[in-house]
């Protein structure tokens, strides 16, 4: 594990990472991170978001196993809106 760092939240709810830090992950501007939070801590993972034709592979699966299995687009609704009362 790397030396710890220090920085600070913005005003504007924004958090700069060190360049060190960057520079050693090899972080470049307009990276997309997922985020998870509980207590005090924060867990930052940078991911990389499927391509056009991966994301239409994706789709074609989903279509694929809905229909297999019979899950309509009110089921999938209604899974949505539990899992959010949740």
């Amino acid at each position: 594990m790397g030396e710890v760092m220090i920085t600070r939240l913005s005003s504007k709810g924004q958090i700069v990472l060190p360049k060190a830090l960057r520079e050693t992950l090899g972080i470049k501007s307009g990276e997309i991170f997922a985020m998870f939070g509980e207590d005090d801590t924060i867990v930052l993972k940078r991911i990389e978001l499927p391509s056009e034709k991966e994301f239409e592979k994706l789709l074609k699966w989903g279509q694929k196993y809905a229909k297999k299995y019979k899950i309509s687009k009110k089921d999938v609704l209604k899974a949505i809106e539990e899992t959010r009362r949740d």
